[in-house]
């Protein structure tokens, strides 16, 4: 299910979501000594991204990571990794740790099989996770128009390799399973287009379609949506 928050500034959205998200991963950390958190890409984090930088947690115990990332060089503009380094692993979240989704140069079964164990053994469950959403209602890498799009519902293992087919770049994503268990679910977007892409969302149920759809409407998962003009 969700609850939708919405803002008339971007700023003030921003602001208050580095406020919710601190509170989050404060108390995570002393409640087990760690917390983790996965971002999304995009420009429309950036705000967030600096704000949350700023706040002063025990950022040496919380380990950042993304819900998806583009199978490219970090020196890439398409490099999500990059954009997270450039705007939250600054100022006070300079102590951050980071894992790295994209490790290596091929995308292979023993390159995902690595990453998998160390995903659940350094991060899962993720006690936060930032959710964006396309224009096609596809979010993290789960694309409707991507082969794999059964396995991202289907498969146990926490990430999983996506050839989108309307957009570029192999993907490494995390799957449905792995995102469904996050602590806190947010869905950060803004802009008219994208509030007509959630209403689309929430109009039928088809989440193969607009997978965005399986966060929105699972009666499991409270996906708080935080949207701006």
């Amino acid at each position: 299910m969700y609850q939708l928050n919405e803002f008339d500034k971007r700023e003030e959205l921003d602001s208050q979501l580095a406020d919710k998200v601190a509170d989050i991963l404060t108390k995570a950390v002393a409640t087990k000594g760690k917390a983790s958190i996965a971002v999304s890409g995009g420009s429309t984090p950036k705000g967030f991204f600096t704000a949350l930088s700023q706040k002063d947690l025990p950022w040496n115990d919380i380990t950042i990571t993304l819900a998806d990332e583009r199978w490219v060089n970090i020196e890439s503009d398409a490099s999500n990794t990059r954009l997270v380094h450039e705007n939250l692993l600054q100022n006070n979240a300079v102590n951050a740790k980071f894992f790295h989704l994209k490790q290596g140069d091929e995308l292979c079964e023993e390159t995902l099989a690595d990453l998998n164990l160390a995903a659940n053994s350094a991060l899962l469950p993720l006690d936060v996770l930032i959710l964006g959403m396309g224009e096609d209602g596809h979010t993290a890498s789960l694309f409707p128009c991507s082969d794999e799009i059964d396995d991202c519902f289907t498969t146990q293992s926490p990430l999983l390799k996506v050839s989108p087919k309307t957009a570029p770049h192999d993907r490494i994503s995390f799957s449905f399973a792995a995102l469904k268990n996050s602590k806190n679910v947010f869905l950060h977007i803004s802009s008219a287009n994208k509030k007509a892409v959630l209403n689309s969302a929430l109009a039928e149920t088809d989440i193969k379609q607009m997978p965005i759809r399986a966060f929105l409407q699972d009666p499991e998962i409270n996906t708080n949506v935080y949207w701006a003009e």
